[in-house]
């Protein structure tokens, strides 16, 4: 979790035993995330990149 600049965001990372476990729990927690100033996520598969970074903020 990060700032816009990719500075870590200095809240705990959470670590799930699937995707769609990782995914499920994104999708229902990306507000409070970007409440507490989290600008974008990444999704990693132990030190390799799965997707992101990924925007919490709306499309301009």
């Amino acid at each position: 979790m990060e700032k816009s600049d990719g500075q870590a965001a200095g809240v705990a990372e959470e670590t799930f035993t699937t995707q769609a476990d990782a995914e499920t729990w994104l999708g229902e927690n990306w507000r409070g995330l970007r409440d507490e100033g989290i600008d974008q996520v990444k999704l990693l598969d132990g030190e390799k990149a799965v997707y992101g970074p990924m925007s919490l903020h709306d499309p301009e």
